[in-house]
């Protein structure tokens, strides 16, 4: 069975549902287009810079400002979901416009904004406008983005592109936790100095994205008729979440969402059990992303080849051992690194796959509003549950709330695998 999916140019390819060739070229050799080495150079340097934060963010609200385990609960909620207020709305404007990279732009710019706000807050609630802020920033940025990558990749190569993608970002995303390892070792209350450093690298990458990578056009709306009259844009429908294919996506991506708890509550858990000294803390974030950027491009080539769904459900069946180890009485130096690695692997497996099989599914004119439903959906469903993670965790103690989320998450694995296996065989709808 073959289903349709639409190309760049509006046309129909056939894709089996293993999806390995949608361009229906295999004899073409895989080139890297400088755009997405562009784009990556921004997302690496901006990683730095969030990233930097987000390692020490634990340790910052429970540790120095002495906030409780269920307030870090709630701002880690913020800081996976809070983006999801904006990603369709930031993906329509960008398919409304044709030109993303201004949209992604301002994103950028907010972020970096947020990172001023930093040096300034001190309480639960100026953090949560912060982290909030910044957030926002994101959700506006990601998809069009995105777009920009799935236009400027070879259809029969995306999963790929986008891998390439994702390893210069995780460069940025192991880095930035590194420098703020070595600022604490340093200086161990020297949060000012990784905020200060933070908001440079920040800067520098909105400068980077502004002044090269090019203004590509992504849509085709906007296109003269056959009586000289231009196609007015497109208006927002939401039956496109209803697209056959791209509806069971989002299904199974935001059921899997709610069962995704955000890395810092591992790391937590991991600090719990072995009782390490907070210094090594971010080298914890360090793992996980050296893991990633390590797997993103032979993940992503895997996915072209054996079919971007079922990479994606491997990922989250490396993130529920993760989960089990981390709740494991079993301590020590191996069973850490263990979970950074399947930590890493869960991210490379899903990160630029989930994107490349929602360019796949999406209508081109349509491209950066389906990747920010995407998007939006996990945001959503990772906010409720970090959210509720730190509920149990406040109730049940780490190891059987890691416990009980595992199970729960081996349940939707299995759902999951039927729903995207029905999705891959339907035909999208023109």
């Amino acid at each position: 069975m073959y289903i349709s999916i639409s190309d760049r140019n509006g046309g129909k390819k056939d894709l089996a549902p293993g999806d390995t060739n949608p361009a229906g070229a295999p004899g073409r050799r895989f080139r890297l287009s400088p755009v997405i080495v562009c784009l990556g150079v921004v997302s690496m340097l901006t990683d730095v810079s969030s990233e930097s934060v987000s390692a020490i963010l634990p340790l910052y609200i429970t540790g120095f400002l002495g906030l409780s385990i269920v307030a870090f609960g709630i701002l880690d909620g913020i800081n996976q979901g809070a983006s999801a207020i904006v990603r369709i709305a930031a993906g329509h404007a960008s398919d409304r416009l044709g030109r993303p990279k201004g949209v992604a732009l301002a994103g950028y710019g907010l972020a970096m904004l947020a990172r001023i706000g930093l040096l300034f807050a001190s309480g639960f609630w100026t953090l949560t406008a912060v982290v909030t802020a910044d957030r926002i920033g994101k959700g506006i940025r990601t998809a069009p983005r995105d777009a920009l990558i799935a236009v400027s990749a070879q259809p029969e190569y995306l999963a790929r592109h986008f891998g390439v993608h994702r390893m210069l970002d995780n460069i940025g995303a192991a880095a930035g936790p590194l420098l703020a390892f070595l600022i604490l070792m340093l200086m161990p209350n020297g949060y000012g100095i990784v905020f200060v450093v933070s908001l440079a690298f920040a800067a520098i990458g909105v400068a980077t994205l502004a002044l090269l990578v090019p203004n590509l056009k992504t849509r085709t709306a906007g296109a003269p008729q056959p009586h000289g009259k231009a196609r007015p844009a497109w208006r927002f429908r939401w039956r496109l979440l209803r697209e056959p294919g791209l509806g069971r996506l989002l299904v199974a991506a935001g059921m899997l969402g709610l069962l995704t708890v955000g890395d810092g509550f591992i790391y937590l858990v991991l600090q719990d059990r072995d009782s390490f000294a907070v210094q090594w803390f971010p080298l914890l974030y360090v793992g996980t992303n050296v893991v990633f950027l390590i797997l993103a491009i032979p993940l992503g080539r895997l996915a072209d080849r054996w079919g971007k769904g079922r990479v994606f459900i491997a990922g989250h069946v490396a993130l529920l051992a993760c989960y089990l180890l981390a709740a494991a009485p079993v301590g020590g130096l191996g069973p850490t690194l263990a979970c950074l690695v399947l930590l890493g692997a869960f991210y490379a497996a899903t990160d630029g796959v989930l994107a490349a099989l929602t360019s796949q599914l999406t209508p081109p004119d349509k491209l950066a509003t389906g990747l920010g439903a995407a998007q939006t959906v996990v945001a959503l469903s990772r906010m409720a549950a970090s959210a509720g993670f730190g509920v149990l965790w406040f109730a049940l103690g780490p190891s059987a709330a890691m416990v009980a989320a595992g199970g729960c998450l081996a349940a939707a694995v299995v759902a999951s695998w039927f729903i995207l296996r029905g999705g891959l065989r339907q035909r999208p709808a023109a």
